[in-house]
């Protein structure tokens, strides 16, 4: 098992977040990853400081128009002569708008909600966590031959901020600025043919869909909670099941709110015949431990031991897997929960 992660990760501190109807404290925050590193050290494992693999991964997935506003919005929003704020945020949703009007009208068009506010230091830890999910992927690249290769090829876990599932081609939201998950998918597709990204945060990666939407290569699969009144509201509906070639290879899975563990594994079980027939060469897993039972976003109940399940259901596979931890707001929770998960993965499901 191989664990990246990167310290300008924590530089990324939001001070705001909207969210129906009222400004709320905001839960993704730096002290989130320094919880979840502790769970490495106390299994005894080490963490690889992730390598600088470039801008143009990112490009491949994101329209450079957008990666310039994460990159250089901040000074162009601080530089207005009048008083915007520290963070560039918005209230307003044009995604069509002529963003050369100025930096409100590029806000307008690139934060889709009022959950993704960019600080002075947002942009190093946005970078910082696609390079994190790249080196995973990077890795399965260069590996020589995975038949024969060592469990440190087959399972890596990025520990990534800010998480990534929400963000569109071309729009930041949910906590999310860019995709991590579709960034690797596409930049795997270099060497591999098939590659499924299994989605089991709380709530949908509605980015991933609409990256993937119309592709018959990468499969998305996601068990969620209903969307019907929780975010991201507008996407991960049943029938929601691609366009084009890539018809049948989106694939949601919504949990009524209240289910609890048993039921979560069930659609989970579903999702992973889903991944059984597709057969992919790699799998992206995109882990949320904010279906934790006493997670403050949770509408589901999974205990610190459903995620060690979780896990063995992956191992038992058999495929190489990225693990990107994205979703997760007990903070007191996230060593413990993480310790699990990767327990999991050096365990049978008999044991």
């Amino acid at each position: 098992m191989k664990i990246y992660s990167h310290e300008k990760q924590m530089l990324h501190h939001p001070q705001s977040y909207f969210s129906r109807g009222k400004m709320r404290q905001p839960q993704e925050k730096p002290e989130r990853l320094t919880e979840l590193m502790k769970a490495p050290e106390a299994l005894g494992l080490t963490i690889t400081t992730a390598k600088d693999l470039g801008i143009a991964p990112i490009l491949a997935v994101h329209d450079f128009d957008y990666v310039d506003f994460l990159k250089n919005g901040y000074a162009e929003w601080m530089a207005v002569d009048e008083d915007l704020g520290t963070e560039i945020q918005t209230t307003i949703y044009a995604p069509h708008n002529n963003a050369a009007l100025g930096i409100l009208a590029k806000a307008a068009k690139y934060q889709a909600d009022g959950s993704a506010p960019i600080g002075q230091y947002s942009w190093e830890s946005i970078y910082w966590s696609a390079q994190t999910a790249l080196n995973a992927a990077e890795n399965l690249l260069t590996a020589q031959n995975l038949t024969d290769s060592t469990e440190q090829d087959h399972i890596q876990i990025c520990l990534t901020r800010p998480a990534g599932h929400h963000a569109r081609k071309s729009a930041a939201g949910g906590f999310c600025y860019l995709n991590n998950g579709a960034i690797i998918a596409e930049h795997l597709r270099q060497k591999f043919q098939k590659i499924a990204i299994i989605d089991t945060d709380m709530h949908h990666g509605q980015g991933i869909q609409e990256i993937f939407y119309d592709r018959n290569d990468v499969l998305y699969t996601s068990v969620h909670g209903s969307p019907i009144n929780f975010y991201p509201v507008v996407a991960g509906h049943e029938h929601e099941r691609g366009a084009g070639a890539g018809k049948g290879y989106n694939v949601n899975y919504p949990m009524p709110h209240g289910t609890d563990e048993a039921g979560f594994f069930q659609y989970v079980d579903k999702a992973i015949d889903t991944l059984k027939l597709f057969d992919p060469d790699v799998i992206v897993h995109v882990l949320g431990f904010d279906v934790y039972v006493d997670d403050p976003q949770a509408k589901c109940a999974v205990s610190t031991a459903g995620f060690k399940t979780l896990a063995q259901k992956l191992k038992a596979l058999n495929k190489p897997v990225i693990v990107l931890v994205e979703g997760g707001y007990c903070i007191e929770k996230l060593n413990e929960n993480l310790q699990s998960f990767m327990v999991g993965f050096t365990t049978t499901g008999e044991e």
